[in-house]
Order: C-alpha cells, then sequence, then structure tokens
C-alpha cells in the first residue's frame, strides 16, 4: 500500500472516528442527567477537565515556526476571545439546556442542520447568493427535523418545542462562529484558533458554575464525574483532534461528508444505550436530513 493511500485510509478513519466520538456526547450528557444533575454543573465538570488539553494545544500551536513568526495582535485576541465564547460556551450550554427536554437523536439532526445556517447567515449577512439546489437541500434537511420533532411532540409534550428551540440557538451560534472565524482561521491556524477559544469557553463554563451555584453544587455523584471525564476526553479533546487530523490528510470537503455518520451514530447509540425508541418517522427524518446536508456540502463553494 503506498503512503499516499495509507494517509487517505488514515483520514478517513480518523474522520469517522471523529464523527462518532462527537455524537457520544449527548448521550453521555443525557445519562448524567439521570443522576439528578443540572446543565451549569455538568458541562462545567466536561470543561474543567477538558481545559489543561486545550491549554496544551494552545500553547504547542504558539510554539510551531509559522506561529512565532506570526504573534497574536490584540485584535487577534479579542476575535479568539468573542468566538470562544459565542461559539464554543454559549454553542455548549445551549445544547446541553436542550438536552433536558429532547431525545439525543433529535438534538443530533438538529445540529445537523449548521451547514445550512451557515448559507442562510451567509446570504443574510454578506449577501451571498443561494443556489436553487442549495435552496432545495434546505427545504430537504428542515423537512426531515420537522418530521421527528413533530413525532417527539405528540409522544412527550410541548417541552420538545423549548428543548428544540434551544438547540437550535446553539446550531445558530456555532454557525456563527463559523462564518466569522474563516478570516482568523487562515491568519492564525486551526489548531491555535481551536485551543485559545475552547480554553475561553471552558473558563467561562468555570466561572458561570461559580457564579450561579455554590461549591457545594461540585459535590456531585461518583459516576458524574467519571461520566464528565468521559465526555472531556473522548467526546470533546479527542475529537477534535481527530477531525483536524483528518483535514490535513483528506480535506475538508471529504471529511465533512464522512462526518454524515454522526447522526446515525447517535442514534443508534440513543437506542443501544438510553433505550430511545427507532422507527420509520426517525429513520426517515434522519434520511432527509442526511440527504439535504450532502447537496449543501457538494454544492458549497460553486
Amino acid at each position: 500500500m503506498t503512503t499516499l493511500k495509507r494517509s487517505s485510509l488514515s483520514g478517513l478513519l480518523l474522520a469517522v472516528a471523529g464523527a462518532i466520538a462527537f455524537s457520544g456526547k449527548a448521550i453521555i450528557v443525557k445519562l448524567s442527567y439521570r443522576y439528578g444533575v443540572d446543565a451549569v454543573t455538568i458541562i462545567m465538570l466536561r470543561m474543567l477537565f477538558a481545559l489543561p488539553f486545550f491549554i496544551a494545544l494552545g500553547i504547542w500551536s504558539e510554539r510551531q515556526t509559522q506561529a512565532r513568526a506570526n504573534p497574536l495582535t490584540t485584535r487577534d485576541m479579542v476575535g479568539i476571545g468573542a468566538l470562544g465564547v459565542v461559539g464554543y460556551y454559549l454553542s455548549s450550554y445551549l445544547d446541553f439546556l436542550g438536552l433536558q427536554y429532547i431525545s439525543a437523536s433529535l438534538e443530533r439532526l438538529i445540529l445537523y442542520l449548521n451547514p445550512t445556517l451557515v448559507v442562510v447567515l451567509g446570504w443574510l449577512i454578506y449577501k451571498k447568493p443561494v443556489q436553487p439546489i442549495r435552496m432545495l437541500a434546505m427545504v430537504v434537511s428542515y423537512s426531515g427535523v420537522l418530521l421527528v420533532f413533530v413525532h417527539e411532540l405528540s409522544f412527550t409534550g410541548t417541552d420538545v418545542a423549548l428543548g428544540s428551540a434551544l438547540v437550535f440557538s446553539s446550531a445558530l451560534t456555532y454557525g456563527v462562529y463559523l462564518l466569522y472565524s474563516g478570516q482568523l482561521v487562515q491568519r492564525i491556524g486551526a489548531l491555535r484558533l481551536v485551543g485559545w477559544a475552547t480554553s475561553v469557553a471552558c473558563i467561562c463554563c468555570i466561572v458561570q458554575f461559580l457564579v450561579l451555584r455554590p461549591l457545594s453544587a461540585a459535590d456531585v455523584p461518583e459516576p458524574v464525574l467519571w461520566l464528565a471525564i468521559l465526555n472531556a476526553l473522548l467526546c470533546t479533546v479527542a475529537p477534535v483532534l481527530m477531525v483536524m487530523m483528518a483535514i490535513e490528510r483528506i480535506g475538508a470537503a471529504l471529511t465533512a461528508q464522512t462526518g454524515m455518520i454522526g447522526p446515525m451514530a447517535t442514534i443508534t447509540l440513543g437506542v443501544v444505550v438510553l433505550d430511545e425508541p427507532l422507527n420509520l418517522w426517525i429513520g426517515a427524518g434522519t434520511l432527509l436530513v442526511v440527504g439535504g446536508v450532502f447537496l449543501v456540502t457538494k454544492y458549497g463553494e460553486r
């Protein structure tokens, strides 16, 4: 097997593993809620355990040749801070809040609308034209989410609307991050931005806990601690690194398309671990969402 083929294969495997690892986050959060712990505490623990790794990533990236030749300016640091607050802290917190009310399957489908939101935001903010095929793709994706939403609403109740709105807001704030991070990524590099922006988000989550909860609230059942460590390492730090390494090997487009395994992985884990239902409605909705996002990705920059 040639070196090029090995690199492509390893890139695909990393992209698949990263997508599955990201998908496990919702499952772990839902398991944590079973112990009576709230979103503020769960996200604080997750970010507390992840913080040292992201600080290490930031320090490592600063020592690279390109970074030493291109030191961070005050404007860069302000941009990193703003993107960390909006793209990682606020997005993660809204997502964790929403998971209190909806299934992991519906949460993943809503978050997977992110590429379509970037298209809409680009049209609203930068007046970028939207091709008819991409409009059709978005209609297909949103109809899939609507299908699963209506199904859950009929069985779970009105809390599904609140949870869906929170998770959609999470996807929207992350879309804002993606839209505005483009120029900064080109200037300072992806790993550098991820390391410092995520560190900012981690600190925000810890400060939020200290402001809103007494220290005694951190005394959680032991399983919650282990779940938080698993969430921090397996579903936060590891997938970020795996996706970045995949992009280096096979490119952003193929990595994004490989990531379409994510919703299926979440649904499978939800059925196996959380005993969530799997039926025709969820299956059809998933196919519509994935199909629509595939078209948005395929006809991205043309």
